[in-house]
């Protein structure tokens, strides 16, 4: 940068030039610099609850009197109330162009933990009237937005207020609509008899309101543990500060910061129970991840299954009518594929990858008393909550909503299945059922036609006893 764009900024390193009208200083420059690593920055949900807590600690110290003119480095009333003001904008989502530091840093996100303070320290000092590039701070980013805290526990505090505002807010209403689709789908099917399928072959018929019927099951399973993903980020390390004895804080600011985070996002949080575990483990993060993997196993599950009764149209099961959304193919003219479900697949597949990052991340980057793995783990798990929430809402918009049943379709697999031949099992043993089966594939006949042929059952039995709609439930 050319000297006119730059302004010349102190740390306890010396100097740094810094563009000259960013809200951030030295500290965050020298991590810009350092770590040119991916070009991914955090995400702004972790940024915003970054602000949040710093939000939090600020009202916390004003009310503890650890910034007040009570206290050694005091600040008028109309400081703190710039100092609140700052912390909400950030909180807001405002300024989000001043946090330019890669995911792939210092492994307690140290860079960013100071990103955030010098930009919350100077704007807060312009929201007061004063001149942000004055090089003694009145209101200092660490005596004062730092101030009792740590990055080793505000950090970690502000990835779980960031995960869980996030399964709140996106992941789960949108898996309660996917769930609710599937539920209407069930119910409006009910009538529709269709042939089983397991281990891919053909087996004893079922409803497609069933089974469609079992997808919204997997989906109101998939909303319990989105919301128990949630419980296991409740907890929140603040108050902890450098090793979990918390050092220059007050004995009441984590309390009061989890009550005030509590209130301003309507999410329960509480102090840790240990503040030693809270800031040297992640497991309750591994732990939120680890349900967050088993929503994106139910989803490829139920993407796939739709895929396969969707397939055809002509050679296939076409079971259900997908929705007809682009051409699939650059070189057959009118072929059209399941493009929706092959999405949320590939999207459950990049969420089960982030849970290896997670998991790993937490087994071997705790030591002592800090995980050095803190970035990545954030953003990982940000990433699948975004990944999961935004590809749900698509498929139930684009596909979901708009599949229709097949019912000539599904019915008439049901007369030509060899599985017809289980509901005999009770009249004529398993032997002959399975000779009869057998003998329907060898001459291409159904079971219906062999044993009306071969007289294996009075008619009226044979019609009860071939009943497919008795077949899908029990006998009584």
């Amino acid at each position: 940068m050319a000297e006119s764009e730059v302004r010349i900024e102190k740390d306890s390193m010396g100097e740094v030039a810094v563009p000259a009208d960013a809200y951030y200083g030295a500290q965050t420059q020298r991590a810009h610099e350092n770590f040119q690593v991916s070009g991914w920055r955090l995400p702004p949900e972790l940024i915003r609850a970054m602000g949040w807590v710093k939000y939090a600690a600020a009202k916390a110290n004003r009310d503890l009197g650890k910034l007040g003119s009570q206290s050694k480095q005091p600040l008028s009333d109309a400081e703190l109330e710039a100092l609140l003001s700052a912390c909400r904008e950030v909180a807001e989502g405002k300024l989000r162009d001043q946090f330019p530091v890669d995911v792939f840093q210092t492994g307690s996100g140290t860079s960013s933990n100071m990103n955030v303070n010098e930009v919350i320290s100077n704007r807060a000092i312009e929201l007061a009237g004063g001149d942000r590039f004055e090089a003694s701070k009145k209101i200092h980013p660490n005596d004062h937005v730092n101030n009792g805290q740590s990055t080793n526990d505000t950090f970690p505090t502000s990835i779980h207020v960031a995960v869980a505002l996030q399964i709140r807010r996106e992941l789960v209403p949108a898996l309660k609509s996917f769930q609710e689709v599937l539920a209407e789908k069930a119910q409006a099917w009910d009538r529709i008899i269709k042939i089983g399928r397991t281990h891919l072959a053909d087996a004893t018929p079922l409803r497609l309101g069933q089974e469609f019927g079992g997808f919204a099951r997997q989906l109101e399973l998939s909303v319990a543990r989105a919301e128990r993903a949630l419980e296991a980020v409740l907890e929140l390390p603040v108050g902890g500060t450098a090793v979990g004895s918390g050092i220059n804080t007050h004995v009441e600011f984590s309390s009061r910061v989890c009550k005030i985070l509590a209130e301003e996002t309507e999410i329960p949080f509480v102090e840790a129970a240990n503040h030693f575990e809270a800031n040297a483990q992640r497991d309750g993060l591994v732990e939120c991840h680890g349900q967050l993997r088993a929503v994106a196993s139910t989803l490829f599950n139920v993407a796939n299954n739709i895929r396969w009764l969707g397939s055809g149209p002509r050679c296939g099961f076409y079971e259900i009518k997908i929705p007809d959304l682009q051409p699939g193919s650059s070189i057959m003219p009118g072929k059209v594929n399941p493009v929706m479900c092959e999405s949320l697949m590939q999207v459950a597949a990049r969420v089960m990858g982030n849970d290896q990052t997670v998991a790993v991340s937490g087994a071997t980057g705790g030591q002592f008393q800090l995980n050095i793995m803190m970035p990545v783990m954030g953003h990982a798990t940000l990433e699948s909550i975004a990944l999961l929430s935004q590809g749900v809402r698509a498929f139930v918009e684009k596909c979901a909503r708009g599949i229709e049943a097949n019912q000539e379709a599904a019915e008439s697999f049901v007369e030509k299945s060899l599985s017809m031949v289980t509901s005999l099992n009770p009249y004529i043993g398993y032997e002959r059922a399975a000779a009869l089966a057998k003998e329907a594939f060898r001459t291409g006949k159904t079971i219906r036609e062999l044993c009306e042929e071969q007289e294996v059952l009075p008619p009226d039995q044979l019609r009860e006893a071939l009943d497919p709609w008795k077949m899908t439930e029990p006998a009584g």
